[in-house]
């Protein structure tokens, strides 16, 4: 996907969230579907640490100082790292998959305007994506965030970040149709 794309698909992903879950209350956010479900708050909440959580290697990345795992001298590692990652965020799978700690919301009760907090986030992170632009051309590998062994392409690392919140939009959604029913 090109630099342009992922910006306009932040855009649209950012009008999705904010049109559907702007007018919710503090208690709507975060009120939850059962004890073992997160809330919408959370959700988002995720969603914005999961994206805050790539900032750190790219400065890295940049400023020299970022150490590649041996993993990134393996290409076909780095090509399934990148697809396995990838299928398992797609927003059209059923299965759910547990997060790693470092991904867990931060807390129970996320603040009342977690919404406009997530669209200022997305503008910022339109703008991380634009200064990575040479990056993705020159298929620079990173490590994920969450476990250093685990790399793949910065686009790649674009890619999952967009099904990703594609995913959580629709889980959101759900979860929003089922409050509403109870």
């Amino acid at each position: 996907m090109e630099k342009t794309n992922y910006i306009s698909e932040l855009e649209g992903l950012t009008k999705a969230f904010t049109t559907e879950f702007g007018g919710l209350t503090p208690e709507e956010l975060n009120r939850k579907p059962n004890a073992s479900t997160w809330s919408i708050g959370q959700v988002i909440d995720h969603i914005i640490t999961v994206n805050k959580s790539y900032y750190p290697v790219v400065e890295q990345l940049r400023a020299g100082t970022y150490r590649t795992p041996w993993t990134a001298k393996v290409p076909f590692l780095v090509n399934w790292f990148g697809d396995f990652i990838l299928k398992g965020v797609e927003p059209e799978r059923r299965k759910k998959i547990k997060t790693f700690p470092v991904w867990e919301p931060a807390v129970s009760e996320v603040r009342a305007d977690i919404v406009s907090h997530f669209a200022e986030h997305q503008r910022e992170l339109a703008g991380f994506v634009a200064v990575c632009s040479d990056l993705i051309e020159d298929g620079k590998v990173i490590s994920s965030p969450a476990n250093r062994f685990i790399v793949y392409e910065i686009g790649r690392a674009f890619d999952i970040i967009m099904a990703h919140e594609h995913r959580h939009l629709n889980q959101s959604r759900e979860i929003l149709t089922f409050l509403k029913k109870n």
